[in-house]
């Protein structure tokens, strides 16, 4: 199903969000993001050239909007990794599916079974068990950083999902995405003259967090243009399982019996959400038919 590119876009996502935490001790919040577009932009290209494909578009407005305030989420989210605990930032950040949820309803007019909106509730819900954050003494500033960036992400994914209807394919997206974060975060490092040196002990680093952030972009770019946005929403919390478990093997921190019943609720609610989907489209198959 094409909504399952997510669990695809999920583990690469986790991937890329233990890349930033091991690039906080090197680089910047902006620079770690101006990175991560560089690569995903250099990508791109290729795949345009090699294809034959165009950036042109008629819906240019759009893609800028999108880049914009996908940067900007990308930045405020790399900025939580960075200063919050890894599972407080993630838990912060998708809060997203439960905006766009909204959003889809009010901006875009789309009707959804009750069973998915309840299988968005059930995966925060495990969000939560698995997570379990706690608001720690001076924090609370970039905790809020973290929770606005679940906003405009849902904002940004909102924008992925307009432009699918509109025809414009998934390379093309994410090549305007990359391109506008690019350089939204390359003039705010150079505003700030913060530039630090990339060597061979860190290059490693930025290479995982581009190669990484690059594939699970076009695999959630694919998701949110040809899925369900709801089900995607719900396989979006895929993200934390893997994160968790990369948690466990990098770091080698436990999981307690509340954490693992998390994972278990939040496969729970993705496997919901694949069910009324394909009940969904046999009957609307069957209607057409």
């Amino acid at each position: 199903m094409t909504s399952s590119w997510m669990l695809v876009a999920g583990f690469f996502f986790a991937a890329m969000g233990v890349f930033v935490k091991l690039g906080a001790e090197f680089f910047g919040t902006a620079e770690l993001a101006f990175y991560r577009s560089v690569v995903t932009l250099a990508v791109v290209v290729i795949i345009i050239l090699r294809t034959g494909g165009t950036v042109k578009s008629a819906h240019l407005g759009t893609h800028i909007i999108r880049g914009v305030v996908g940067a900007v989420s990308l930045v405020g989210f790399f900025y939580a990794l960075a200063k919050l605990p890894i599972a407080m930032a993630q838990t912060l950040n998708y809060t997203s599916p439960l905006f766009l949820a909204i959003a889809t309803v009010v901006v875009l007019g789309e009707r959804f079974s009750p069973w998915l909106v309840f299988a968005i509730i059930l995966g925060f819900v495990g969000v939560g068990l698995l997570l379990g954050p706690t608001f720690e003494t001076g924090v609370e500033g970039a905790a809020m950083v973290g929770l606005f960036s679940g906003v405009t992400a849902a904002w940004a994914y909102l924008a992925v999902r307009s432009l699918g209807r509109q025809g414009e394919p998934d390379v093309r997206i994410v090549f305007w995405f990359a391109a506008v974060a690019t350089v939204i975060c390359g003039v705010w490092q150079l505003a700030t003259a913060s530039f630090h040196a990339v060597t061979l002990g860190n290059l490693w680093i930025l290479a995982g967090l581009g190669a990484c952030g690059t594939l699970g972009q076009l695999a959630m770019t694919r998701a949110y243009r040809t899925g369900n946005t709801l089900v995607v929403g719900a396989f979006s919390y895929s993200t934390i399982v893997f994160a968790s478990l990369a948690t466990l093997v990098l770091w080698d921190d436990r999981l307690t019996a509340v954490e693992w019943s998390g994972m278990g609720v939040i496969i729970v609610s993705g496997l919901l959400a694949m069910r009324v989907e394909t009940k969904e489209q046999i009957e609307e198959a069957g209607f057409e038919g």
